[in-house]
């Protein structure tokens, strides 16, 4: 037995070292340098494997059996490591369409013109035994093809370790360790080819397979210890570099690992390039917030504050951890994310919100001042009206219109200060709601008592058929205020000698109460949008010339609403209207918790 059988064996050890290798890469598939290298491995697993078989073939026809199995490794084995290498320094350019169609095209020769080779030689011009070591070796003659095939993956190869030359170059020291191995196993099956096709080695045995031993100790070593299809190295570094937030890395010891251009532009004590690992209390000893954030246990979120000689910024601040597989710590990354703009902005909206807030009390108080002043002279005019209608009876002086007009339009002006005063206090949150138990009897009694000018003005019969003894629990401020509203549009719309009816009952724990007119009604297309939210009617001008503002049913539904009861009209045009509201009785014991549920409601 030869010694070819010892080759066979450490060549089958080779294949299984590759086929490992390629299961590895396989594993982390998703990854296009990982899916690259388990093609490139699989192909060289296949070139091993065929050539174990080769040596120990006794005819030619198994040689070229086994030798075609080779070749698909042979063929395309360079050309997938290129791309692998590609793709793990980031070398984009090469994966334009045209580009890879055009690399392609050798391999694919390659493979078909030994495939065919017997049809017209130029692959190898010969091909045939060689028994001088004492078992058939294959001695061939290359041919134009072969050589094609040798220049082409030599120039890849070139390409390939100039790229990661250039990688090793301008990486960070975290992976410079990956790149240096992957470097180091590349060499080892295109150099030790080399040798064997210049003949520098006097053997007769290919010696290629022996590189390819060589490379899968350096991958498994990476892929083991440095975890080498983890990331993209170059995609990696140019993600961090790019990133609008500033990062910087510190190891166990605190110091500087590495950082980004987004943290070099807002630290200058980072400029220097000698500041890799320098411990962070040198580099820093003016930042004192950033000590405290990298050197503090644990996970920190904060938001900081940053001044230097011209400004100053705001970021918020993440510092964290970093850990290996085992959980332990293996250093410390610091994120700031700058948010000057939006603090900066919040200040802006602070501060306009405080400008609003105070020109809004000043409107606040103005309205109260100028209705106030509005509101006392009325009173004056209405009393020294009074006294000049008493002073013209006991006279005899015949002035009847021009008191009556003047009595209108005091009366008119002052019931528009008080809705006006009353619809402000609801707006702005002045009235304060207390509800306690009223006797409605009474409530009404002195309302039509207030009223009692404009009634006997325009000649009116106000009938009440309420119950002395009917009681309600509501806010007595805003009872009375509903009323009165009720009681004046009803004489307001009502011609003179007309009738107005008041009446109560009690329907489930609460008195509804309505007011009735004989007067001239609401139009259709008026009623419709009379209780409307956020919509305020245009008054109408009464029987006798009266005018409103037109607040006064808005105001009685939202004071109702907050008794806790129910408001609703009904008014047939040119016969007159009923306005109805509810609220709950006196002597029910759930009103307190009804009107608290419609409160919440």
């Amino acid at each position: 037995m030869g010694y070819n059988y010892f080759v066979f064996v450490g060549l089958i050890a080779i294949s299984c070292c590759l086929a490992y290798i390629a299961v590895l890469a396989w594993r982390k598939r998703e990854i296009p340098v990982a899916y690259c290298f388990f093609l490139g491995m699989s192909a060289s697993t296949l070139y091993t494997f065929g050539y174990a078989f080769e040596i120990i073939s006794t005819n030619m026809e198994q040689i070229k059996f086994w030798l075609k199995i080779e070749y698909i490794g042979i063929s395309f084995g360079t050309l997938l490591w290129f791309y692998a290498i590609a793709f793990f320094t980031n070398s984009k350019g090469f994966f334009r369409k045209w580009l890879i169609f055009l690399l392609a095209i050798v391999p694919t020769l390659t493979f078909v013109s030994h495939y065919t080779n017997d049809w017209h030689y130029l692959f190898y011009r010969t091909m045939v035994i060689d028994e001088s070591e004492g078992f058939p070796l294959l001695s061939t003659t290359p041919g134009p093809f072969y050589i094609l095939h040798s220049v082409f993956n030599y120039f890849l190869v070139f390409i390939g370790m100039g790229m990661l030359i250039r990688m090793y170059r301008k990486t960070g020291s975290h992976m410079k360790k990956q790149v240096l191995l992957l470097f180091i196993g590349s060499c080892g099956p295109y150099g030790i080819t080399l040798i064997y096709l210049l003949n520098l080695i006097d053997t007769p045995i290919d010696i290629a397979p022996i590189g390819f031993l060589f490379s899968g100790v350096f991958f498994m070593w990476g892929i083991h210890q440095y975890d080498m299809f983890k990331l993209l190295p170059r995609a990696y570094e140019k993600v961090f570099e790019s990133m609008k937030e500033a990062v910087i890395v510190v190891d166990p010891d605190l110091q500087m690992t590495t950082f980004n251009r987004s943290a070099k532009k807002i630290f200058k004590e980072l400029e220097n390039k000698r500041v890799i690992g320098q411990p962070i209390q040198e580099i820093f000893h003016s930042q004192p917030i950033l000590l405290e954030l990298l050197t503090e246990k644990g996970s920190i979120q904060r938001k900081i504050k940053l001044e230097d000689h011209f400004d100053s910024k705001y970021f918020q601040a993440y510092s964290s951890h970093i850990r290996d597989k085992r959980e332990n710590p293996v250093g410390k990354m610091l994120l700031l994310n700058d948010i000057t703009e939006e603090v900066r902005a919040e200040e802006k909206l602070l501060k306009h919100s405080q400008q609003l807030r105070e020109l809004n009390a000043f409107k606040d108080k103005m309205f109260t001042v100028v209705a106030h002043d509005i509101r006392d002279p009325l009173s004056i005019l209405i009393n020294l009206m009074e006294i000049l209608k008493e002073d013209l009876k006991r006279l005899g002086e015949n002035q009847d219109e021009v008191v009556v007009e003047m009595d209108k339009q005091i009366q008119s002006t002052f019931s528009l200060v008080e809705n006006l005063l009353d619809w402000f206090r609801s707006q702005k949150g002045g009235m304060v709601f207390n509800p306690v138990v009223w006797n409605l009897s009474r409530t009404i009694e002195r309302t039509i008592g207030l009223l009692q000018p404009k009634i006997e003005l325009k000649s009116i019969k106000v009938i009440s058929n309420i119950a002395k003894e009917t009681s309600v629990y509501a806010d007595k401020e805003m009872l009375e205020l509903i009323i009165r509203n009720l009681l004046s549009n009803a004489l307001k719309f009502t011609d003179n000698h007309g009738s107005i009816f008041l009446n109560a009952k009690e329907v489930d724990g609460k008195i509804i109460i309505s007011i009735k007119d004989t007067g001239k009604g609401i139009p259709p297309e008026q009623a419709k949008e009379l209780l409307q939210d956020h919509v305020y009617p245009i008054s109408s001008t009464g029987t006798a010339g009266e005018r409103g503002i037109g607040i006064g049913l808005t105001l009685c539904r939202d004071f109702v609403q907050i008794n806790g009861g129910e408001f609703w009209f009904e008014s047939v045009q040119n016969e007159g209207s009923i306005f109805n509201f509810s609220v709950p009785s006196g002597y029910c014991e759930k009103a307190s918790s009804l009107i608290t549920t419609t409160q919440k409601g």
